[in-house]
């Protein structure tokens, strides 16, 4: 079984891919954390995230690249993968590895911005998860509180409102969500809410 997630920056989508990964028994990857190491790979050699040479040249190493999760997560990198993340070269050289991720195993669940109309336009199930801006700024802000950062709410919000407008107008499998996913908005949604919403829908379809 693959099961495909999409939805804009701080939806909920890695939460809950996670969870129905443990469900389900299935592999999970979060694609977006492989713009972040792109993003890392070029901060940390000095070079910028829209040199699309350097950014090719740091998603082909992906697959011998060690970054520890927690370098991956605060704002700056968030915002150099939303950059090299719009880059198509950029993407062809990521799309294989996510495929073979998908297909190496009995079954996964892939997170991203594209996966349901892109990478796995044949996934079994496929969701795409959103909420208000102000939620989403809301829970990054928590997030990173929680990770003894001190947020800035304000700035927050116009860095997620950059990065959707960055991923819906990219040339290049912009986000958006497929005609056949399932659409979750989170807005009024704890995990708990929209666990039971996508389960019911996989269990549902398993059962008729």
């Amino acid at each position: 079984m693959i099961i495909a997630i999409d939805g804009p920056a701080a939806s909920g989508k890695g939460t809950l891919g996670r969870r129905l990964a443990k469900r389900y028994g299935l592999c999970y990857l979060d694609t977006g954390s492989l713009y972040r190491k792109v993003g890392y790979l070029l901060l940390a050699a000095g070079k910028s995230p829209d040199d699309e040479a350097a950014a090719v040249a740091a998603a082909r190493q992906l697959a011998t690249a060690d970054v520890p999760d927690r370098e991956l997560r605060s704002e700056q990198i968030g915002r150099a993968a939303s950059i090299v993340a719009a880059i198509p070269a950029v993407r062809v050289a990521i799309l294989d590895y996510q495929r073979a991720f998908a297909r190496a195993s009995r079954g996964a669940v892939l997170d991203g911005r594209d996966i349901g109309t892109v990478v796995l336009p044949d996934a079994d199930f496929k969701f795409f998860i959103t909420a208000d801006a102000e939620v989403r700024a809301a829970r990054r802000s928590e997030q990173l509180r929680r990770a003894g950062e001190a947020p800035d709410p304000a700035a927050i919000i116009a860095d997620l409102r950059e990065r959707d407008r960055r991923d819906r107008e990219r040339a290049t499998a912009p986000l958006t969500k497929a005609d056949d996913a399932h659409l979750l908005d989170t807005t009024n949604l704890d995990i708990e809410a929209a666990f039971t919403a996508a389960t019911s829908v996989i269990d549902k379809a398993q059962a008729d």
